[in-house]
């Protein structure tokens, strides 16, 4: 009787562990870094918007009064670049071994090249209006920095959301494949990234789908964890079990 008790304890600590750890690789961790990614990139476009004229050629007059705002809105990005880091690893995390290898370098490649270009994006920015501090009389409508804004514009609005369309493909795809995401979800995934890779040029605005996209996929990620339903179907079998040995 003694060994069949210790017997029993060590078997449920043992399940029990495995749930603990299912718990810390819990989706809703994937869920809360995507609605916080996609919050903060809004907010990041709707000062920029509001701040700097969408024509790339533009003298650069808004350094006089909106400098402060697009800082800000610059100094905003490595939070949004760190939730979209955690957005990726424990989506990867929640797909395991279902995830296939050309589709998760995509997926994964995708998402970094996104960041990079983001954040080279904001640093030729930030370096604008670092410039203008220094010597604002000889920068505006400079040589300088029409080079430097046409640079931080193409970096925006060629490459970074022609990456952001492939991330919403290869996720969409993954979606599909493995069904960790309705498939109407993926469809839109699918019709959103159409219209960042051929339609961004006529459109200024698009940009805004991908946070968008992010935030909706999020939110069905937040309210739809398997990992909390196996957790619990775990639970209901050592129950179980301790309740037949006791009977023994």
């Amino acid at each position: 009787m003694g060994e069949r008790y210790r017997h029993t304890v060590a078997r449920t600590m043992t399940e029990q562990g495995t749930l603990t750890r299912v718990g810390l690789k819990t989706p809703k961790a994937a869920a809360i870094a995507g609605i916080l990614f996609s919050f903060i990139l809004i907010l990041v476009f709707w000062l920029l918007r509001i701040s700097v004229p969408d024509d790339p050629q533009e003298p650069g007059s808004w350094l006089n009064s909106k400098s402060g705002t697009v800082a800000l809105a610059l100094n905003l990005v490595p939070f949004a670049g760190i939730a979209f880091l955690w957005f990726i690893g424990v989506l990867r995390d929640r797909l395991g071994e279902r995830e296939d290898k050309f589709f998760a370098t995509v997926f994964f490649g995708s998402g970094l090249l996104f960041l990079a270009m983001l954040f080279a994006a904001a640093a030729v920015a930030g370096a604008l209006i670092i410039s203008f501090e220094a010597a604002p009389a000889q920068l505006i409508n400079s040589a300088t920095f029409h080079f430097a804004r046409a640079t931080a514009y193409s970096l925006m609005n060629i490459y970074t959301i022609k990456m952001a369309g492939v991330f919403m493909i290869t996720t969409s795809t993954i979606a599909i494949c493995t069904g960790f995401a309705p498939r109407w979800l993926a469809m839109l995934g699918y019709t959103l990234s159409l219209l960042l890779l051929f339609g961004s040029y006529y459109l200024s605005w698009s940009f805004i789908v991908f946070p968008l996209w992010v935030l909706v996929m999020s939110i069905h990620i937040f309210f739809d964890d398997p990992h909390t339903r196996l957790g619990v179907r775990w639970l209901s079998g050592v129950i179980r079990r301790n309740a037949t040995d006791v009977t023994k």
